[in-house]
């Protein structure tokens, strides 16, 4: 039957809902309530980034005159463009521009011109103090096997169809942010060391976003909600979460372990809590991908492990995320990178950005209906057989396309397509 797309909204994954505990509310989405004017910081970055966030743009300009609200958009800086043009990978000026924004939404960072700098003076420098200096604790990373792309990953179709994982990853602690590290001169040879670290605090809530959190747990400020409603992630999603680390080898992974078995027993009773070694998961993943729903696990595990499940998909191009803190804004940017080698020569995949921007609306501004506009003009456009390089299949008989027409296609979609679907 046909439904408006506000009813649809309902029965997505990604809206609130009583779980079946007794312990646990019905939640808001947004970090701010739902209002005409927003103000969006734009972090094009590096490399295929300004193309990619030219894409984005139009698609949400469609979205805005469509559905009769503003968004206001302003640039900063971030990255290799940053540091060429402030000498700072991420200035105090672009920290300000995100603190006052409602959302911020980033292209990429990186590439070879800044890789022998020094490491101060390195895009991803500026990644990391942006997560640090915001607060942004959390990262999800959904992988999705979307049916229009099932041929497009390297695996088999048996193996991948169907595969809906959630990765969600502690982003602000572990050795990319552990004390002691440097590389010293000891006994004559250079000696290069980082410190993987948690306290238990760190380790809660991370495990508490990764279950479902309660207003009432360790969350305050006015992000609670939203922290809330990513935190309905795992009874959402079959209520199944397994927690990845070393604890056979490592005493922090142990600490990591006893402290989320803690909170996930005593806190949420409805949730299937399992545990893996990381070796274990990674070939997991590649093995039966389907036994996985949601997954937390520590910074550097997650990085790596989030990676991998993105090529389930068939290519980074086509993955969102969403870091998220306690309070103020997220930031909300594509899994993939920078792609030097094809800047400027309209060869990008737009919709990475475009599926993230869709994030950005349901969880931080409160427009959920927005989002699935957004996210159904993706697959529309997949399902009229547009293909960017990285995603096409030889032989597929799909039209080749570049970022521009692309975006433009969405855009088009986005203007136009039925607010009423079948479900």
């Amino acid at each position: 039957m046909k439904l408006p797309i506000a009813i649809l909204a309902l029965t997505s994954t990604a809206t609130a809902f009583a779980p079946p505990s007794s312990l646990h509310t019905a939640t808001s989405l947004a970090a701010v309530s739902k209002k005409d004017t927003y103000q969006i910081t734009l972090l094009p970055g590096d490399g295929i980034g300004p193309e990619i966030m030219a894409s984005c743009k139009e698609v949400l300009g469609a979205l805005t005159k469509r559905c009769g609200f503003t968004l206001e958009m302003k640039e900063a800086l971030i990255g290799g463009v940053a540091i060429d043009e402030a000498g700072d990978p991420f200035p105090d000026e672009s920290l300000e521009q995100c603190l006052k924004s409602d959302s911020v939404l980033l292209s990429c960072i990186g590439g070879y011109k800044w890789d022998s700098n020094p490491r101060e003076l390195r895009p991803e420098s500026g990644l990391l103090k942006m997560r640090k200096s915001m607060g942004l604790f959390a990262n999800l990373r959904p992988a999705k096997v979307l049916t229009q792309l099932i041929d497009a990953s390297t695996l088999k179709r048996e193996v991948v169809e169907g595969v809906d994982v959630m990765v969600v990853r502690e982003l602000t602690g572990d050795v990319y942010f552990g004390t002691p590290k440097g590389i010293d001169v000891i006994d004559g040879k250079r000696v290069g060391y980082n410190n993987m670290i948690y306290d238990e605090t760190e380790i809660e809530r991370i495990a508490r976003v990764a279950a479902e959190v309660e207003a009432s747990i360790h969350i305050t400020g006015d992000r609670a909600t939203c922290c809330r409603a990513y935190g309905d992630v795992a009874s959402k999603r079959g209520g199944k979460l397994c927690s990845v680390d070393k604890a056979n080898v490592l005493d922090v992974s142990q600490l990591w372990r006893d402290v989320v078995t803690d909170v996930i027993t005593k806190e949420f009773p409805d949730v299937k809590l399992s545990h893996m070694y990381v070796d274990n998961a990674a070939m997991q993943l590649i093995r039966w991908p389907k036994q996985f729903d949601t997954m937390v696990t520590g910074n550097i595990f997650g990085d790596i492990l989030s990676d991998e499940a993105s090529m389930l998909v068939g290519s980074l191009g086509m993955l969102p995320s969403a870091s998220i803190g306690e309070s103020g804004p997220g930031v909300f940017e594509p899994c993939h990178g920078s792609a030097p080698d094809i800047a400027g020569e309209d060869k990008a995949n737009p919709l990475a950005l475009i599926l993230s921007a869709a994030m950005m609306l349901r969880y931080d501004l409160d427009r959920a209906e927005e989002a699935d506009i957004v996210e159904r003009a993706v697959e529309a456009v997949l399902d009229q057989g547009l293909r960017t390089a990285d995603i096409k299949q030889e032989g597929d008989g799909c039209k080749l396309v570049g970022c521009i027409e692309m975006g433009k296609a969405v855009a088009e979609i986005v203007s136009t397509i039925d607010i009423a679907v079948e479900v």
